[in-house]
């Protein structure tokens, strides 16, 4: 049987940012220098195949800390922590090691610095999600009120609107957190905003290769986990963007065939958590249907690497 042609849009940047490279070398070096079990506070990234992974060669995931033996270090994930979680570790004498993304970090000194400066804290992200909960924990509870919609704006009970500031997840949608960010300035023209774009630099060029890459595919499929931020709105943004079939894929095995029947164009990107195995699982199953045709959509060029603490640097 003849094959039908395909084109196959190939995003660019895809798959993994610099902080979830250096979250995951950062568990392999701690198996490296301490050998297993290392435990690890939440999933280090939200990938499933990346969590298994490191599951078989020794890591232990636990939900708190409290799972956690005091003998054995501890890795907190990528989306960051309560300032509790570390003051917890070391009151229990533990060693732990934090793998916090440092642009999450740069959210987390900024909260700190806008309330040192008298100034109260409305956070733009997604109840719940890790990041968020690690962020608003940087101060006391309560202390951080908490948006996701222009239309929660509009109920927000403020200590004094004069002496505002706000901060973002980093792997919100551009144009999603702009609106909110609007309706804040609207409601609090003397809201003070971060220095430097919140929103880190990978989710931005990602949602930037989908919208130059999604009006010219049928369907698109983005390659990563449904409990991962970054990948959602990926799929959010090539909807938006024009593509009618714009869907969220684990692996090869998830994709829905009936669904694509008849398409000649499709583009296939990858959440920052997402490894490029998986991306190449997904083209393959596409080449052993289609006579396929790759084309690369490029809109940013990355090369951004983060350095691992200075303990994991120094020998045993």
């Amino acid at each position: 049987m003849t094959k039908a042609d395909l084109t196959l849009y190939l995003a660019a940047p895809r798959g993994f940012c610099a902080g979830v490279d250096r979250a995951i070398k950062i568990v392999e070096m701690a198996l490296e220098k301490w050998g297993a079990p290392v435990y690890v506070r939440h999933e280090i990234v939200h990938n499933k195949f990346v969590v298994d992974h490191l599951r078989e060669k020794g890591a232990v995931f636990v939900e708190e800390l409290s799972e956690c033996p005091n003998d054995r270090p501890v890795i907190f994930s990528a989306h960051g922590v309560p300032k509790s979680v570390p003051a917890a570790a070391q009151a229990r004498e533990m060693i732990y090691v934090d793998a916090t993304c440092p642009l999450v970090s740069k959210v987390h000194i900024e909260a700190q610095r806008h309330a040192d400066n008298g100034l109260q804290m409305i956070m733009i992200g997604h109840e719940g999600h890790p990041e968020t909960v690690g962020t608003m924990g940087q101060l006391p509870d309560g202390d951080v009120l908490l948006v996701e919609t222009p239309k929660d704006v509009a109920t927000l009970q403020v200590r004094d609107p004069e002496h505002l500031a706000y901060v973002t997840q980093t792997t919100l949608s551009i144009d999603d957190t702009a609106e909110v960010v609007a309706a804040l300035k609207e409601r609090f023209p003397a809201i003070v905003g971060p220095h430097k774009e919140d929103i880190c630099y990978a989710t931005t060029n990602r949602q930037e290769a989908v919208k130059a890459m999604a009006p010219k595919c049928d369907a698109m499929l983005v390659v990563g986990a449904p409990n991962s931020s970054n990948s959602k709105r990926l799929v959010e943004v090539g909807a938006r963007a024009g593509c009618s079939y714009s869907q969220l894929v684990q692996r090869a095995d998830d994709i829905d065939w009936r669904a694509l029947d008849g398409i000649t164009s499709i583009g296939i990107t990858a959440g920052a958590s997402a490894p490029e195995v998986l991306i190449n699982e997904v083209i393959e199953a596409f080449e052993k249907r289609f006579n396929v045709t790759r084309a690369l959509v490029e809109t940013a060029v990355e090369n951004v690497e983060f350095k691992v603490p200075r303990v994991l640097r120094e020998t045993a």
